[in-house]
């Protein structure tokens, strides 16, 4: 099969065109403005920000504040919310967009970690259709002609699978785009993603561009995703981890241009100097910065012959200075090792069975005791 397809057709998101059909998956603590920056130098697409929940954001919390800024150079801003109050989500698109800060808002139903769903929200919360729809509509309507978007699992287990349902609705509220990741949240993000669920809801879903998500760890993962099940664009989370330059890869490939990265030692160390360089713009403190480009550092060197030592140096740098120093020493002529450097990034997990509100699952409506704790049950903070 062919790394690239013929230049593919560009996407659009509502009034939004897309003439590389890749979108940057929103990551908690990860892609925060300096990250989407520095894949944007190296692709094109759609860069979105980590999660931002609603309720912190209408009371207007310093972190969620300083999370939805962009930098000049960010010419569509890209804001992902989460929420699990209809009320409450449409305040937080109504402030968006009546103070101009968004060119796109999506809505996160698909995040799987206990915090989130244990209280109904992310891949929990389509289960409760009337629930869902409530949100999504809602949503739509504080949006206007600011596109929304939703992003979501195949639903909650094997048992209880939610996408198709979940999809329909939302193509009725009038989203301008639909995302799967296609594990359900007791997967979390082990074994391979049910790429022909992706075909399922684009077969399924005819007047709403479909997007692909998991298991693209390489431009010729996208192109395989597309011709297998005809999704229109592809939303790309752990394979970038350490790996801005996948972005230029995924955009040669839709262009129908050959292209694979191959970095020397020496351009992977300029890659993560300045990532931490946008760090330090992001959150002016240098110090903070240098702490949040450690979690990095396993990523970007994966498959490079840097000793443990030198490794551990730089998960424990805390100025920029020190960065530099421990990068000269890096052999830079260090050729790209190959397949080391590529495959699955981040942390899989193992299946396991997800934290719910308590019986959750006896019915698909919402029940009025839970109604009235909607607004509590709202996270009061962002960033996942």
């Amino acid at each position: 099969m062919s790394t690239v397809l013929a230049p593919a057709a560009p996407l659009s998101i509502g009034p939004l065109r897309l003439d590389v059909p890749v979108v940057l998956a929103p990551m908690a603590g990860i892609t925060n403005t300096a990250y989407r920056r520095l894949c944007r130098e190296y692709g094109a697409g759609l860069y979105v920000s980590e999660m931002i929940t609603s309720r912190a954001l209408v009371e207007r919390t310093p972190e969620s504040m300083r999370l939805i800024q962009h930098h000049e150079s960010e010419t569509t801003r890209s804001i992902q919310l989460y929420g699990v109050d209809p009320k409450t989500v449409a305040e937080a698109v109504t402030m968006l967009v009546a103070e101009d800060r968004a060119d796109h808002i999506d809505l996160n139903f698909g995040c799987p970690v206990p915090k989130v769903t244990r209280k109904g929200g992310g891949a929990a919360l389509p289960w409760k259709l009337d629930l869902f729809r409530a949100i999504v509509e809602g949503a739509v309507k504080a949006a206007g002609d600011i596109p929304l978007t939703v992003k979501m699992r195949k639903g909650i287990d094997s048992d209880h699978l939610t996408y198709l349902e979940a999809a329909r609705a939302a193509e009725g509220a009038g989203v301008a785009s639909i995302a799967l990741h296609a594990r359900t949240a007791a997967e979390f993000y082990s074994g391979t993603a049910d790429w022909d669920a992706i075909g399922t809801l684009k077969e399924t879903i005819t007047g709403t561009p479909v997007l692909g998500n998991g298991d693209i760890w390489s431009a010729a993962d996208a192109v395989r995703m597309v011709e297998q099940t005809g999704c229109d664009g592809v939303v790309v989370g752990r394979g970038c981890l350490g790996r801005p330059w996948l972005f230029g890869d995924l955009a040669a490939a839709f262009r129908g241009e050959e292209l694979k990265a191959e970095p020397t030692l020496g351009e992977v160390a300029t890659a993560f100097r300045r990532h931490a360089e946008l760090l330090v713009d992001f959150f002016d403190d240098e110090n903070r910065a240098c702490r949040d480009i450690r979690k990095h550092v396993a990523w970007y060197f994966k498959g490079y012959a840097v000793g443990g030592e030198l490794r551990a140096a730089l998960a424990a740098s805390s100025s920029l200075a020190e960065i530099d120093e421990l990068l000269a020493r890096l052999d830079h002529d260090q050729p790209y090792p190959g397949a080391d450097a590529e495959g699955q990034r981040g942390r899989a997990g193992t299946p396991k069975v997800p934290s719910l509100p308590e019986n959750w699952l006896d019915s698909r409506e919402l029940p009025e005791s839970f109604r009235a704790e909607l607004t509590a049950a709202e996270l009061h903070h962002s960033g996942g």
